[in-house]
Protein backbone atom coordinates (compact mmCIF):
# COMPACT_ATOMS: atom_id res chain seq x y z
CA UNK A 1 0.00 0.00 0.00
CA UNK A 2 1.55 3.42 -0.86
CA UNK A 3 2.30 5.25 2.55
CA UNK A 4 1.39 8.38 4.22
CA UNK A 5 4.76 10.29 3.74
CA UNK A 6 4.16 9.34 -0.25
CA UNK A 7 0.68 8.66 -2.00
CA UNK A 8 1.82 7.70 -4.94
CA UNK A 9 4.33 5.02 -4.93
CA UNK A 10 3.05 3.36 -8.67
CA UNK A 11 5.84 1.91 -10.74
CA UNK A 12 7.32 3.72 -13.88
CA UNK A 13 4.98 2.07 -16.41
CA UNK A 14 6.23 4.05 -18.81
CA UNK A 15 2.90 5.95 -18.70
CA UNK A 16 4.83 8.75 -20.71
CA UNK A 17 7.31 6.52 -22.50
CA UNK A 18 5.14 4.06 -25.06
CA UNK A 19 8.20 2.93 -26.73
CA UNK A 20 9.35 1.22 -23.79
CA UNK A 21 6.25 0.23 -21.90
CA UNK A 22 5.58 -3.49 -21.68
CA UNK A 23 8.72 -4.37 -23.53
CA UNK A 24 11.71 -6.96 -22.55
CA UNK A 25 14.46 -3.89 -21.94
CA UNK A 26 11.51 -2.15 -19.74
CA UNK A 27 11.41 -5.18 -17.86
CA UNK A 28 15.23 -5.91 -18.04
CA UNK A 29 15.66 -2.20 -16.47
CA UNK A 30 13.37 -1.72 -14.08
CA UNK A 31 14.13 -0.94 -10.22
CA UNK A 32 13.70 -4.21 -9.68
CA UNK A 33 15.75 -5.70 -12.07
CA UNK A 34 18.47 -3.16 -11.01
CA UNK A 35 18.06 -3.84 -7.12
CA UNK A 36 18.02 -8.14 -8.13
CA UNK A 37 21.60 -6.76 -10.37
CA UNK A 38 22.83 -5.04 -7.37
CA UNK A 39 22.09 -8.57 -4.87
CA UNK A 40 23.55 -10.95 -7.67
CA UNK A 41 26.94 -8.22 -7.56
CA UNK A 42 26.90 -9.09 -3.89
CA UNK A 43 26.28 -12.42 -4.07
CA UNK A 44 28.86 -12.98 -6.26
CA UNK A 45 31.41 -11.16 -4.59
CA UNK A 46 30.85 -13.49 -1.51
CA UNK A 47 31.02 -16.38 -4.33
CA UNK A 48 34.97 -15.12 -5.69
CA UNK A 49 35.91 -14.61 -2.15
CA UNK A 50 34.90 -17.94 -0.63
CA UNK A 51 36.54 -19.48 -4.55
CA UNK A 52 39.72 -18.12 -2.81
CA UNK A 53 38.90 -19.24 0.76
CA UNK A 54 38.78 -15.60 2.01
CA UNK A 55 35.80 -16.44 3.46
CA UNK A 56 34.16 -19.42 4.47
CA UNK A 57 32.10 -21.33 1.84
CA UNK A 58 28.87 -21.46 3.71
CA UNK A 59 29.06 -17.71 4.34
CA UNK A 60 28.85 -17.41 0.74
CA UNK A 61 26.19 -19.55 0.36
CA UNK A 62 24.27 -17.70 3.17
CA UNK A 63 24.50 -14.50 1.17
CA UNK A 64 23.74 -15.61 -1.84
CA UNK A 65 20.64 -17.26 -0.13
CA UNK A 66 19.09 -14.08 0.11
CA UNK A 67 20.04 -11.99 -2.03
CA UNK A 68 16.68 -11.99 -4.01
CA UNK A 69 15.20 -8.99 -4.49
CA UNK A 70 11.64 -10.05 -2.80
CA UNK A 71 13.10 -10.25 0.48
CA UNK A 72 13.80 -6.62 0.39
CA UNK A 73 11.46 -3.62 0.19
CA UNK A 74 12.82 -1.32 -2.75
CA UNK A 75 11.07 1.66 -1.85
CA UNK A 76 12.27 1.95 1.99
CA UNK A 77 15.70 1.13 0.56
CA UNK A 78 15.08 3.92 -2.21
CA UNK A 79 14.22 6.05 0.35
CA UNK A 80 17.09 5.40 2.59
CA UNK A 81 19.52 6.36 -0.18
CA UNK A 82 18.99 9.39 0.24
CA UNK A 83 21.13 9.22 3.51
CA UNK A 84 24.22 8.24 1.91
CA UNK A 85 23.24 9.75 -1.56
CA UNK A 86 23.41 5.58 -3.01
CA UNK A 87 21.28 2.79 -2.69
CA UNK A 88 24.03 0.56 -2.24
CA UNK A 89 24.75 1.49 1.79
CA UNK A 90 21.08 0.60 2.83
CA UNK A 91 20.61 -2.54 0.87
CA UNK A 92 23.93 -3.71 2.23
CA UNK A 93 22.42 -2.93 5.46
CA UNK A 94 19.82 -5.26 5.27
CA UNK A 95 21.30 -8.14 3.43
CA UNK A 96 23.94 -8.01 6.86
CA UNK A 97 20.50 -8.13 8.88
CA UNK A 98 19.56 -10.82 6.89
CA UNK A 99 22.32 -13.01 6.50
CA UNK A 100 22.88 -14.10 10.31
CA UNK A 101 25.94 -15.32 10.85
CA UNK A 102 27.40 -14.68 7.69
CA UNK A 103 26.52 -10.62 7.97
CA UNK A 104 30.24 -9.94 8.44
CA UNK A 105 31.71 -11.50 5.31
CA UNK A 106 28.99 -9.06 3.10
CA UNK A 107 30.50 -6.42 0.84
CA UNK A 108 33.81 -7.83 2.38
CA UNK A 109 36.50 -5.23 0.94
CA UNK A 110 34.30 -3.34 -1.43
CA UNK A 111 32.74 -0.12 -1.72
CA UNK A 112 29.73 1.35 -2.99
CA UNK A 113 30.89 2.41 -6.49
CA UNK A 114 32.06 -1.68 -7.40
CA UNK A 115 28.21 -2.98 -6.53
CA UNK A 116 26.54 -0.59 -8.52
CA UNK A 117 29.12 -0.21 -11.03
CA UNK A 118 29.06 -4.00 -11.75
CA UNK A 119 25.41 -4.17 -11.02
CA UNK A 120 24.70 -1.49 -14.19
CA UNK A 121 27.14 -3.84 -16.39
CA UNK A 122 24.93 -6.68 -15.42
CA UNK A 123 21.93 -5.20 -16.20
CA UNK A 124 23.63 -3.74 -19.86
CA UNK A 125 24.90 -7.42 -20.25
CA UNK A 126 20.95 -8.65 -19.98
CA UNK A 127 18.99 -5.93 -21.48
CA UNK A 128 21.99 -6.26 -24.73
CA UNK A 129 20.99 -9.57 -25.06
CA UNK A 130 16.86 -8.52 -25.68
CA UNK A 131 18.35 -5.79 -27.88
CA UNK A 132 20.45 -7.99 -29.77
CA UNK A 133 17.34 -9.95 -30.69
CA UNK A 134 14.89 -7.80 -31.72
CA UNK A 135 17.73 -5.97 -34.11
CA UNK A 136 18.56 -9.38 -35.57
CA UNK A 137 14.73 -9.83 -36.15
CA UNK A 138 14.80 -6.33 -37.67
CA UNK A 139 17.55 -7.33 -39.86
CA UNK A 140 16.40 -10.55 -41.33
CA UNK A 141 13.00 -8.44 -42.58
CA UNK A 142 14.95 -5.52 -44.04
CA UNK A 143 17.14 -8.51 -45.64
CA UNK A 144 14.19 -9.96 -47.23
CA UNK A 145 13.09 -6.21 -47.97
CA UNK A 146 15.96 -5.58 -49.65
CA UNK A 147 16.01 -9.00 -51.83
CA UNK A 148 12.13 -8.79 -52.58
CA UNK A 149 12.52 -5.12 -53.91
CA UNK A 150 15.89 -5.58 -55.36
CA UNK A 151 14.77 -4.16 -58.93
CA UNK A 152 11.19 -1.98 -57.40
CA UNK A 153 11.59 0.96 -59.48
CA UNK A 154 10.50 4.07 -57.17
CA UNK A 155 11.73 7.83 -56.63
CA UNK A 156 14.50 8.66 -55.06
CA UNK A 157 14.59 12.03 -52.79
CA UNK A 158 17.36 13.92 -51.60
CA UNK A 159 16.48 17.11 -49.75
CA UNK A 160 12.63 16.14 -49.45
CA UNK A 161 12.86 16.57 -53.22
CA UNK A 162 11.98 13.81 -55.80
CA UNK A 163 15.82 13.73 -57.34
CA UNK A 164 16.68 10.29 -59.53
CA UNK A 165 14.99 6.67 -60.08
CA UNK A 166 16.68 4.49 -57.37
CA UNK A 167 15.05 1.01 -55.93
CA UNK A 168 12.94 0.40 -52.85
CA UNK A 169 15.40 -2.69 -52.66
CA UNK A 170 18.48 0.02 -52.65
CA UNK A 171 16.70 2.41 -49.83
CA UNK A 172 15.87 -1.19 -47.86
CA UNK A 173 19.86 -2.09 -48.03
CA UNK A 174 20.92 1.12 -46.63
CA UNK A 175 18.42 0.55 -43.83
CA UNK A 176 20.15 -2.75 -43.57
CA UNK A 177 23.55 -2.00 -43.92
CA UNK A 178 23.01 1.04 -40.87
CA UNK A 179 21.66 -1.30 -38.20
CA UNK A 180 24.19 -4.05 -39.47
CA UNK A 181 26.90 -1.71 -38.56
CA UNK A 182 25.10 -0.62 -35.14
CA UNK A 183 24.92 -4.03 -34.15
CA UNK A 184 28.33 -5.00 -34.34
CA UNK A 185 29.32 -2.20 -32.44
CA UNK A 186 27.15 -2.67 -29.10
CA UNK A 187 27.90 -6.50 -29.89
CA UNK A 188 31.41 -5.58 -29.46
CA UNK A 189 31.40 -3.25 -26.35
CA UNK A 190 32.74 -5.10 -23.19
CA UNK A 191 30.99 -4.96 -20.18
CA UNK A 192 33.84 -5.00 -17.14
CA UNK A 193 33.09 -6.13 -13.68
CA UNK A 194 34.57 -3.03 -10.83
CA UNK A 195 36.02 -4.03 -8.12
CA UNK A 196 38.88 -1.65 -6.47
CA UNK A 197 37.85 -0.88 -2.68
CA UNK A 198 37.77 2.33 -1.01
CA UNK A 199 40.11 4.32 -3.08
CA UNK A 200 41.19 2.26 -6.01
CA UNK A 201 43.72 -0.28 -5.01
CA UNK A 202 42.11 -3.44 -3.56
CA UNK A 203 43.55 -2.70 -0.30
CA UNK A 204 41.78 -4.91 1.73
CA UNK A 205 42.54 -8.08 0.06
CA UNK A 206 46.40 -8.41 0.47
CA UNK A 207 48.00 -11.03 -2.25
CA UNK A 208 44.72 -12.28 -3.42
CA UNK A 209 43.58 -8.87 -4.76
CA UNK A 210 44.19 -9.46 -8.45
CA UNK A 211 43.11 -12.85 -8.57
CA UNK A 212 40.28 -11.59 -6.70
CA UNK A 213 39.66 -9.44 -9.52
CA UNK A 214 39.60 -12.59 -12.17
CA UNK A 215 36.89 -14.42 -10.28
CA UNK A 216 34.65 -11.70 -9.36
CA UNK A 217 34.87 -10.76 -13.20
CA UNK A 218 34.36 -14.99 -14.02
CA UNK A 219 31.30 -15.16 -11.64
CA UNK A 220 29.50 -12.22 -12.79
CA UNK A 221 29.80 -13.70 -16.49
CA UNK A 222 31.64 -10.36 -17.25
CA UNK A 223 34.93 -8.84 -18.70
CA UNK A 224 38.10 -8.71 -16.06
CA UNK A 225 39.39 -4.77 -16.29
CA UNK A 226 43.15 -4.41 -15.98
CA UNK A 227 42.41 -1.21 -13.20
CA UNK A 228 39.74 0.16 -11.42
CA UNK A 229 37.44 2.34 -13.45
CA UNK A 230 35.89 4.47 -10.90
CA UNK A 231 36.69 7.78 -12.65
CA UNK A 232 37.78 6.46 -15.77
CA UNK A 233 34.34 5.70 -17.60
CA UNK A 234 35.15 4.39 -20.78
CA UNK A 235 33.02 1.20 -20.24
CA UNK A 236 30.14 3.55 -19.56
CA UNK A 237 30.93 5.48 -22.82
CA UNK A 238 31.47 2.71 -24.90
CA UNK A 239 28.02 1.44 -24.32
CA UNK A 240 26.23 4.68 -24.10
CA UNK A 241 27.67 5.80 -27.56
CA UNK A 242 26.70 2.22 -29.49
CA UNK A 243 23.23 2.79 -27.90
CA UNK A 244 23.21 6.12 -29.65
CA UNK A 245 24.31 4.82 -33.05
CA UNK A 246 21.33 2.22 -32.60
CA UNK A 247 19.05 4.39 -31.96
CA UNK A 248 20.06 6.60 -34.64
CA UNK A 249 19.68 4.00 -37.02
CA UNK A 250 16.82 2.74 -35.87
CA UNK A 251 15.35 6.44 -36.30
CA UNK A 252 16.37 6.75 -39.93
CA UNK A 253 14.19 3.79 -40.81
CA UNK A 254 11.32 5.35 -39.11
CA UNK A 255 11.44 8.70 -40.43
CA UNK A 256 11.81 7.59 -43.94
CA UNK A 257 8.44 5.44 -43.07
CA UNK A 258 7.10 8.31 -41.77
CA UNK A 259 7.43 10.12 -45.00
CA UNK A 260 6.99 7.41 -47.39
CA UNK A 261 3.50 7.05 -45.32
CA UNK A 262 2.47 10.53 -45.88
CA UNK A 263 -1.20 10.89 -47.94
CA UNK A 264 0.54 12.23 -51.15
CA UNK A 265 3.35 9.57 -51.18
CA UNK A 266 1.57 6.30 -49.86
CA UNK A 267 4.39 4.19 -50.99
CA UNK A 268 4.64 1.98 -47.47
CA UNK A 269 2.27 1.59 -44.62
CA UNK A 270 2.59 -0.17 -41.01
CA UNK A 271 0.91 -3.50 -40.39
CA UNK A 272 -2.45 -2.95 -39.55
CA UNK A 273 -3.38 -4.16 -35.88
CA UNK A 274 -6.70 -2.97 -33.95
CA UNK A 275 -6.42 0.08 -32.70
CA UNK A 276 -2.76 0.59 -34.59
CA UNK A 277 -2.43 4.29 -35.06
CA UNK A 278 -6.04 5.50 -34.21
CA UNK A 279 -6.73 9.24 -33.64
CA UNK A 280 -8.57 9.98 -31.08
CA UNK A 281 -10.43 12.98 -33.18
CA UNK A 282 -10.14 11.57 -36.56
CA UNK A 283 -11.30 8.24 -37.01
CA UNK A 284 -10.61 7.93 -40.68
CA UNK A 285 -7.07 8.52 -39.81
CA UNK A 286 -3.77 5.59 -39.65
CA UNK A 287 -1.12 6.95 -37.88
CA UNK A 288 2.41 5.86 -38.39
CA UNK A 289 2.33 5.01 -34.07
CA UNK A 290 5.16 2.24 -34.60
CA UNK A 291 7.97 4.62 -36.52
CA UNK A 292 6.27 7.90 -34.25
CA UNK A 293 7.60 6.03 -31.07
CA UNK A 294 11.17 4.84 -32.52
CA UNK A 295 11.58 8.60 -33.36
CA UNK A 296 10.69 9.67 -30.30
CA UNK A 297 13.37 7.19 -28.82
CA UNK A 298 15.79 7.79 -31.49
CA UNK A 299 15.20 12.07 -30.87
CA UNK A 300 15.61 11.21 -26.76
CA UNK A 301 18.72 8.87 -26.41
CA UNK A 302 21.61 11.48 -27.63
CA UNK A 303 20.58 13.63 -25.12
CA UNK A 304 21.21 11.05 -22.35
CA UNK A 305 24.98 10.14 -24.06
CA UNK A 306 25.45 13.67 -23.62
CA UNK A 307 25.20 13.57 -19.47
CA UNK A 308 27.25 10.84 -19.37
CA UNK A 309 29.86 12.18 -21.77
CA UNK A 310 29.04 14.98 -19.24
CA UNK A 311 30.31 13.00 -16.05
CA UNK A 312 33.75 11.55 -17.32
CA UNK A 313 34.96 14.67 -15.71
CA UNK A 314 35.14 13.14 -12.15
CA UNK A 315 37.86 14.68 -9.59
CA UNK A 316 40.74 12.45 -7.85
CA UNK A 317 39.28 8.65 -6.94
CA UNK A 318 35.81 9.39 -6.57
CA UNK A 319 33.60 10.99 -8.48
CA UNK A 320 30.81 13.41 -6.16
CA UNK A 321 27.93 14.11 -8.03
CA UNK A 322 29.54 12.41 -11.89
CA UNK A 323 28.91 8.99 -11.21
CA UNK A 324 25.16 9.73 -9.51
CA UNK A 325 24.06 11.67 -12.49
CA UNK A 326 25.03 8.51 -15.06
CA UNK A 327 22.69 6.28 -13.34
CA UNK A 328 19.40 7.19 -14.99
CA UNK A 329 20.70 8.48 -18.37
CA UNK A 330 22.29 5.17 -18.79
CA UNK A 331 19.34 3.52 -17.70
CA UNK A 332 17.21 5.56 -20.28
CA UNK A 333 19.37 4.31 -22.64
CA UNK A 334 18.77 0.95 -22.49
CA UNK A 335 15.15 0.83 -21.97
CA UNK A 336 14.51 3.33 -25.38
CA UNK A 337 17.19 1.75 -27.61
CA UNK A 338 15.42 -1.71 -26.23
CA UNK A 339 12.19 -0.72 -26.65
CA UNK A 340 12.92 0.84 -30.18
CA UNK A 341 14.41 -2.26 -31.30
CA UNK A 342 11.71 -4.17 -30.12
CA UNK A 343 9.20 -1.86 -32.20
CA UNK A 344 11.32 -1.77 -35.27
CA UNK A 345 11.28 -5.61 -35.28
CA UNK A 346 6.96 -5.17 -35.26
CA UNK A 347 7.32 -2.08 -37.95
CA UNK A 348 9.21 -4.31 -40.05
CA UNK A 349 8.01 -7.28 -39.93
CA UNK A 350 4.83 -6.72 -41.31
CA UNK A 351 5.66 -3.58 -43.47
CA UNK A 352 3.45 -3.14 -46.16
CA UNK A 353 5.21 -2.07 -49.25
CA UNK A 354 2.93 -0.68 -52.39
CA UNK A 355 5.31 -0.90 -55.59
CA UNK A 356 2.35 0.69 -58.05
CA UNK A 357 1.78 3.77 -56.15
CA UNK A 358 5.97 3.84 -56.10
CA UNK A 359 5.58 3.54 -59.64
CA UNK A 360 3.33 5.88 -60.55
CA UNK A 361 5.12 8.50 -57.88
CA UNK A 362 8.14 7.97 -60.33
CA UNK A 363 6.09 8.53 -63.34
CA UNK A 364 5.60 12.39 -62.31
CA UNK A 365 9.27 12.52 -62.00
CA UNK A 366 9.85 10.68 -65.29
CA UNK A 367 7.63 13.13 -66.73
CA UNK A 368 9.93 16.49 -66.00
CA UNK A 369 12.90 14.56 -66.36
CA UNK A 370 11.84 13.67 -69.80
CA UNK A 371 13.68 10.56 -70.13
CA UNK A 372 14.17 7.56 -67.33
CA UNK A 373 17.69 7.51 -66.92
CA UNK A 374 17.23 3.89 -64.81
CA UNK A 375 18.41 3.34 -61.44
CA UNK A 376 22.19 3.02 -61.87
CA UNK A 377 23.93 -0.09 -59.95
CA UNK A 378 21.55 0.00 -57.31
CA UNK A 379 20.16 -3.07 -57.95
CA UNK A 380 23.86 -4.46 -57.52
CA UNK A 381 24.51 -2.44 -54.29
CA UNK A 382 21.45 -4.21 -52.70
CA UNK A 383 23.67 -7.35 -53.69
CA UNK A 384 26.74 -5.81 -51.66
CA UNK A 385 24.74 -5.55 -48.79
CA UNK A 386 22.81 -8.36 -48.95
CA UNK A 387 26.34 -10.22 -49.31
CA UNK A 388 27.60 -8.33 -45.69
CA UNK A 389 24.61 -9.32 -44.17
CA UNK A 390 24.61 -13.14 -44.73
CA UNK A 391 28.82 -12.88 -44.09
CA UNK A 392 27.64 -11.66 -40.40
CA UNK A 393 25.23 -14.89 -39.67
CA UNK A 394 28.76 -16.94 -40.55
Amino acid sequence: MPSEESPFEEPDAGLLSPVRAGTAAEAATGDRAWLQALLDAEAALARAQARLGMIPQESADAIAATARAECFDLADVARRARGAGNPVVPLVADLRKLAGEASEHVHHGATSQDILDTAAMLVADRARGDVLAFIDRALASLAGLAEAHRDVPMAGRTLGRQALPITFGLKAAGWLMGVLEARERLAAVRLPVQLGGAAGTLSDYGAQALDLVAAYAAENGLAQPDLPWHTRRTPVIDLASALGLTAGTLGKIATDVVLLAHSEVDEVAEPAAPGRGASSAMPHKRNPALATMIRAAALQVPAHVQILLTAQAAPHERPAGEWHAEWEPLRDCLRLTGGAAETAAELLDGLEVAPDRMRANLDDLLETLGADPGAGAAPELVDRALAAYRRSLG
